[in-house]
């Protein structure tokens, strides 16, 4: 990504800082890892670092957990999170200070994600929308990814893990998915519409995952199936504050290699592979 943004500060002739939102357990390595590298040749002055806020988990009867060093267990509270993160740590002051009016945020998992796209900035202007996302088709109904809708006459998203069978393989006249427009976490929005999005929170999602924890006994349990819920924000909850987005269907091989998994679909080999070949193809 930040040979990218880099590609577009030389080719726009302008200074594109990057804000980049961690973890508290990934911060330090994260922050480091920069340093080391000489934050790539940005400028330090260029890359702002932001943390995530936290939430407890809890297991199935609805207790708190307590993890390793017998504190309340926490767990990150999801991209949605990102708004209040960024008033909370003086981005958005930051932001303003620089003049900046666009900001594009995209998950750090999808390594063809384009940083710096004047095209839907200009989609967004064109259709004077304070927002725009980018979506590629579904490759089949069953493909674990949100998919683009209205809900209640305002832009929204339904998660994969929230839609039924009937609506993911539902068609329209011509055939195509009618719920097909996949949300690939890239979007773009206006400064104004984070300011007012960041003054409250986002509704929160449960997720069943496997917690390591200390049960009353003291013991460290370290379970082989999910035992615990944690809650989690998507930013696409946003997308229902606003009266209207522009959505622009992009190419999946040119901006769309995601890290799900450790293995097989969605895992760090294909996405390297999808890196590559538009490296080959974009010489």
């Amino acid at each position: 990504m930040a040979s990218t943004i880099l590609k577009a500060r030389k080719k726009y002739s302008a200074v594109i800082p990057w804000y980049i939102m961690t973890s508290r357990e990934n911060n330090y390595r994260t922050t480091d890892f920069f340093v080391r590298h000489n934050y790539f040749g940005m400028g330090e002055e260029n890359v702002k670092f932001f943390i995530q806020n936290e939430l407890p988990m809890v297991d199935t009867k609805g207790k708190i957990l307590v993890d390793e060093t017998g504190m309340v267990k926490l767990a990150a509270d999801g991209h949605g999170g990102i708004f209040e993160a960024m008033r909370k740590d003086g981005v958005i002051a930051d932001m303003k200070k620089r003049g900046i009016e666009w900001v594009f945020i995209a998950g750090v998992d999808n390594v063809l994600a384009k940083m710096v796209d004047p095209i839907l900035t200009g989609l967004a202007t064109k259709n004077k929308c304070l927002a725009a996302g980018k979506s590629v088709v579904k490759s089949n109904p069953k493909e674990r990814v949100g998919v683009f809708c209205k809900k209640d006459d305002r832009p929204s998203v339904i998660e994969y893990t929230e839609i039924t069978d009937e609506m993911a393989e539902a068609v329209d006249q011509a055939g195509e998915l009618l719920y097909g427009e996949s949300h690939i976490l890239c979007n773009l929005f206006h400064i104004k519409a984070i300011q007012e999005i960041a003054k409250n929170r986002l509704p929160y999602h449960s997720a069943f995952k496997k917690a390591k924890y200390i049960d009353k006994n003291g013991v460290i349990v370290v379970p082989e199936v999910p035992n615990a819920y944690k809650f989690e924000a998507f930013i696409f909850d946003a997308f229902e504050r606003l009266d209207n987005m522009a959505i622009m269907r992009v190419k999946r091989e040119e901006e769309f290699a995601p890290v799900k998994n450790a293995e097989g679909v969605d895992s760090p080999e294909t996405a390297s592979k999808l890196y590559m070949d538009y490296i080959k193809n974009n010489k």
